[in-house]
């Protein structure tokens, strides 16, 4: 089973991007933003911990209602905050690798031959070592805040861009994934690249059911491991030297 790395910046069209390999190509997609979501419902461990580590300095974390957490208030006091961001981060990430794990062992069993691993902190999070390809959406930074502004439009231009800059290096994402599709022009534009990138993704047949027995698939995993790394760390010492 091939995993192909889906990541890009927060308005890039990503998630479009997502949604129409789910919706057109049928393809299987393991939605990290909505894991996130999950794992920090009430009840959930994540949930208690956020609630005892930023209870005290955001009153209005928690719906007296619902119970349910105020993204909104709880993201206005994490994106600006690379401390907070940085404890936040450290709940959430490891719930939602764990769930992300279970998703791919439960794709496996299905006999899935290609599954879209939509993160957008994929580099950050080191997800990108256990895929066999990596794809990065991406478009101007203007687009980007216009874009961000208009489909959250409670947001101040100012917090808009922590979101964007907390995200980190749009050109450092670029240079670390093997497809980039380029999301500046029209939706027809987009419409073809993905085309054209589902093209490119998918496993041939023989590959897929060797990639089926038990002995190949362990082989298949660790050296897709090593060479994703091999990869990405001649990729980063290029960035580097370029900076």
């Amino acid at each position: 089973m091939l995993i192909v790395g889906l990541t890009g910046g927060i308005s890039s069209g990503k998630s479009t991007v997502s949604s129409t390999l789910n919706s057109k190509y049928n393809l299987t997609v393991i939605d990290a933003d909505l894991i996130a979501k999950q794992v920090v419902l009430p009840g959930r461990k994540a949930y208690t911990q956020i609630v005892e580590t930023f209870g005290d300095d955001i009153p209005d974390l928690v719906d007296p209602e619902t119970k349910m957490l105020n993204r909104a208030a709880l993201g206005k006091n994490v994106f600006p905050n690379k401390v907070n961001l940085r404890k936040l981060n450290g709940i959430v990430h490891p719930a939602v690798k764990y769930e992300i794990a279970w998703q791919i062992i439960q794709a496996f069993f299905r006999f899935q031959k290609l599954v879209i691993l939509d993160v957008p902190l994929l580099f950050e999070s080191g997800l990108n070592v256990i895929c066999g390809k990596t794809i990065s959406v991406t478009c101007s930074p203007e687009l980007q805040l216009e874009r961000l502004l208009l489909r959250n439009p409670e947001l101040s231009t100012e917090d808009a861009q922590s979101r964007i800059a907390s995200q980190g290096s749009s050109k450092e994402r670029v240079l670390r994934s093997d497809i980039v599709i380029d999301n500046n022009g029209s939706k027809s534009d987009l419409e073809t690249a993905i085309e054209s990138v589902v093209h490119e993704i998918t496993p041939n047949i023989i590959w897929t059911i060797l990639d089926f027995i038990p002995g190949v698939v362990l082989i298949s995993a660790g050296i897709t491991v090593a060479i994703a790394q091999i990869k990405d760390s001649s990729r980063r010492k290029k960035i580097v030297k370029s900076d």
